[in-house]
């Protein structure tokens, strides 16, 4: 297998004939999805998605990809491929499209349709090019084909990308439940006819492919969720994913089979069903939608609610409800439908909003406890089934950790795909099929981009460093006023803490020893201002460290006089 290696060198210049690869997030990571593929001198992108922040992220709200390969290239960028209208995969769009706007925007119509009501909030008017399933376009030297996936949302697609130097067949997220709630198949018919003509790259899902077997159908959550519905007592309130139309109408058929209204709560869950009742993707019985300011003015048994915070986010309704800051009220007897699968990382903030509903009397009923979930992604028995239909002559296991990553080359080598045509690359890493054999060929910067409020790349990883010192230790300023010619102290020291837990008092004790270390460089004839600065972080910084064990944020201000 070729694997990456942290020392990778700056790739040469593409080869004639080649194709090059680049994803820019996906990779050992779950979201962010992004790859760019590049041919004579133009590119193709397929998916622009976000990374949600982690708990070890202060004040991040989402992560982007580093556009920075490709902003000197916007302009031979052919098109945008959305393969589906999850947030790991277009959140992103509207951030790359502020640097080009007419980028072309190519998928399904709900995708589409997601995107626009998204980049109108950005103001901006994307050119979109929808497509279906079984259709054929070119976009440059890109010959595209698009095919039918199954997902946990609508109208989700793979593409098979033809290019002088070999066929790539890049499924998107999907799975192969033979049973859907929609009844849209994946086309595995097309992956087989696909196999035939000789795909020369595979580029797969492998989110769940350390999931033995294959994953269990959307209908058999139907029952589950009518059974929870029937036997609530009181309200019951749906936590999903706000892009979830499948889960969705199986909580409103099961409402409306029991006489209970629905009233959706938050600002995407009702723009998102909004997009998808008026393009036929959902089907709302009359009269059964309410709206949720009135939804007190209704008795208990007669109300379901469907929001989202399914993972636990600090601002999303069903957190707000957890905490007591929502109109909506948490009261004994009502019942917590968490109907969704559980995104690494976030275990700890779903178990507080558990651990909050619980408080306030809510049952929560959740994938530990019920069968309320089925995964959107391909389990292992999917992908092996993948890969004997489509026989690819190389592998690329992309959108996973790297567990995943491997898990699935391993499952590929299986196949008899042979190992040394097997590419586990990471972000940033470059892959170039040429003369029929996928290789790593360096590696360019791939770093995260921070969006905090309005702000995009102002964020480092270095302030993000000083954020988690401030949440955890505190900070102490230490103001010091110097004679700029003498470098003698004329005033001060006076220090001000927050958050370190230090008793002011105890700085009265330890002052004299920062006079004593400015006396000496003074002494010294050391009238550098930066010099002085360093003295006193490094004199306060051991004194903490020696009588608290503590490492607080230590801001030294020298005033000159």
């Amino acid at each position: 297998m070729s694997h990456p290696h942290p020392e990778l060198p700056d790739p040469p210049p593409l080869a004639d004939g080649g194709l090059r690869i680049v994803a820019l997030g996906g990779l050992g990571e779950i979201g962010r999805n992004m790859a760019v593929f590049e041919y004579d001198g133009r590119l193709l992108i397929v998916d622009c998605g976000v990374l949600f922040p982690e708990p070890d992220q202060p004040g991040v709200d989402l992560i982007l990809p580093d556009f920075e390969y490709i902003r000197d290239r916007l302009d031979d960028v052919e098109a945008l491929i959305l393969t589906h209208g999850h947030e790991d995969h277009i959140g992103a769009v509207p951030y790359l499209l502020r640097e080009r706007r007419d980028i072309p925007l190519v998928g399904s119509k709900l995708t589409l349709a997601f995107i626009e009501a998204k980049l109108t909030e950005h103001r901006i008017q994307p050119a979109k090019i929808e497509v279906v399933e079984g259709q054929r376009d070119r976009f440059g030297p890109f010959d595209c084909e698009f095919l039918a996936v199954n997902h946990s949302i609508p109208d989700a697609l793979a593409v098979a990308i033809r290019t002088p130097a070999g066929l790539v067949l890049h499924t998107g997220d999907f799975k192969m439940d033979q049973l859907p709630s929609d009844g849209r198949l994946t086309d595995l018919g097309a992956m087989a006819r696909l196999g035939s003509e000789g795909v020369d790259l595979l580029m797969s899902d492998s989110t769940n492919a350390e999931v033995p077997g294959f994953v269990t159908s959307e209908r058999e959550i139907g029952p589950v969720v009518d059974e929870v519905i029937r036997t609530s007592e009181k309200r019951v309130i749906v936590a999903s994913f706000a892009s979830h139309v499948h889960r969705v109408q199986q909580v409103m058929d099961s409402a409306a089979k029991y006489g209970r209204k629905v009233a959706l709560v938050g600002r995407s869950m009702v723009r998102n069903m909004g997009i998808a009742r008026d393009l036929g993707y959902l089907q709302v019985p009359p009269e059964l939608i309410v709206d949720s300011r009135d939804i007190e003015e209704w008795p208990p048994e007669d109300v379901v609610l469907i929001c989202t915070g399914s993972q636990g986010e600090p601002m999303a309704a069903l957190s707000r409800m957890a905490n007591r800051d929502h109109p909506i009220r948490i009261a004994e007897g009502d019942t917590v439908l968490l109907a969704s699968s559980l995104v690494p990382g976030n275990e700890t903030a779903v178990n507080k909003v558990i651990n909050g509903l619980t408080r306030w009397g809510a049952r929560v009923v959740h994938k530990g406890n019920a069968k309320v979930h089925v995964s959107g992604h391909a389990a292992a028995g999917e992908l092996l089934y993948v890969l004997n239909l489509t026989r690819p002559s190389n592998f690329m296991p992309v959108h996973g950790e790297w567990r995943h990553l491997r898990a699935h080359a391993r499952l590929a080598s299986l196949t008899g795909v042979p190992d040394d045509h097997i590419v586990i690359a990471e972000d940033g890493v470059v892959v170039d099929l040429i003369d029929g054999q996928a290789k790593i060929v360096g590696a360019v910067h791939a770093g995260y981009v921070y969006v905090d409020g309005s702000s995009v790349g102002e964020i480092t990883d270095t302030s993000l460093k000083d954020r988690r010192i401030l949440g955890d230790e505190g900070f102490i300023s230490v103001v010091v006023v110097v004679d700029s010619q003498t470098g003698k102290l004329t005033a001060g020291p006076e220090i001000y803490a927050r958050g370190s837990g230090i008793d002011p008092m105890q700085f009265d004790e330890f002052i004299p020893q920062i006079e004593r270390a400015l006396e000496a460089k003074a002494a010294d004839g050391v009238v550098d201002m930066q010099e002085i600065r360093r003295v006193v972080r490094r004199t306060v910084g051991r004194w903490v460290s020696d009588t608290y064990r503590r490492r607080p944020m230590i801001i030294p201000v020298v005033v000159e006089v």
